[in-house]
């Protein structure tokens, strides 16, 4: 086994749960080259891992959006670089017509993807020698390494390892905004859909929860009704502060700098487990037990996908995540702080 690409295109929070399938791969198979494809607009967070030989990447997304010709350039440009080596595998681990696309055109007589009834476009099947088994009930992250060490012919072990590092900057890691030496909590208040979010109100108690406890709170935003939402909550939390706007890569360095992080699910959310922050994440309408992130002591999931979480089970969690493991004992199971 000499080379690998991974077919994983977006978004943030999927390519961020799918990178332990490398450590898996070079555990399995040690001196393996593994490559990357993914949409340009996230190529940056591929590049966070240390354990990709080569990213490739090409501007599908804007693409699609604006149909511009020095686009179209980029992807065609993009088509010599990833047809330079012939791989032993190719594994499309996203399952739709864009990804199997980058399948079908790299170099191998080995493609595989998912089952038909598992992909997200079933016309994505065209591109595959080969399929990967059933897909395993629970976690989704788990089940892409246990399709992928199915394929190769291992069976991944222990906890996930995402080997990220950040790239290094000079600007600090909250912008222009002052916290100070107390500890730092972030809330990730936005969502891709509106059926996802929390409460304002429910974020200003917690916000005012960990103030008392010590912490100072600040609220990141990508758009113009992110960063309202953001002042809203902002406004009911003494001495919080609404971040500058920030790239994917400065938010990440944030999350790093924080104490502990608190959001809904976002990719954020997820590069906040992945760094082993202290993460809390939040379901309202999506499921916990497919999406969510779990770690002793460290990261938890709460709510049941199809209502609101109360604030008094946001707090449980916080307390659950904060826990020391040494002394907390069996009463502290996940399963008893939600």
């Amino acid at each position: 086994m000499k080379r690998i690409l991974i077919v994983k295109v977006t978004s943030l929070g999927d390519i961020v749960q799918a990178l332990p399938v490398i450590a898996d791969i070079k555990r399995a198979f040690p001196g393996v080259q593994v490559d990357w494809a993914a949409d340009e607009a996230f190529a940056e967070v591929v590049h966070w891992s240390q354990s990709v030989d080569r990213v490739l990447c090409a501007p599908l997304r804007r693409f699609k959006k604006a149909r511009r010709w020095a686009d179209f350039k980029a992807i065609a440009a993009s088509i010599g670089d990833l047809r330079a080596y012939r791989y032993d595998f190719i594994l499309d681990i996203q399952g739709v017509y864009k990804s199997a696309i980058i399948a079908f055109l790299a170099r191998s007589s080995r493609r595989f993807g998912y089952q038909s009834k598992d992909l997200g476009e079933r016309g994505a099947a065209f591109a595959y020698s080969g399929r990967f088994g059933p897909r395993p009930l629970g976690n989704a992250w788990q089940g892409m390494r246990i399709s992928v060490g199915e394929v190769l012919g291992y069976q991944p072990e222990g906890p996930s390892i995402y080997d990220l590092k950040l790239p290094e900057a000079d600007t600090a890691p909250f912008g222009t905004a002052e916290v100070g030496d107390a500890p730092v909590a972030a809330l990730f208040h936005a969502t891709s859909k509106d059926d996802k979010k929390w409460p304002v109100d429910h974020w200003a108690e917690v916000g005012n929860e960990l103030v008392r406890r010590g912490f100072r709170i600040v609220l990141p935003w990508g758009s113009a009704g992110e960063r309202a939402e953001a002042e809203a909550i902002s406004a009911k939390v003494p001495g919080s502060a609404v971040l500058p706007q920030m790239s994917v890569t400065e938010i990440a360095r944030m999350i790093d700098a924080c104490a502990l992080v608190i959001g809904t699910d976002t990719g954020f959310v997820h590069v906040a487990h992945a760094l082993q922050k202290r993460t809390v994440m939040i379901f309202v309408a999506t499921s916990p037990s497919h999406f969510g992130i779990e770690a002793p002591f460290r990261s938890i999931s709460i709510g049941d996908g199809h209502s609101v979480p109360p604030v008094s089970e946001a707090l449980r969690a916080i307390d659950y995540v904060h826990m020391d493991p040494a002394t907390a004992g069996s009463a502290a199971h996940p399963a008893a702080a939600v």
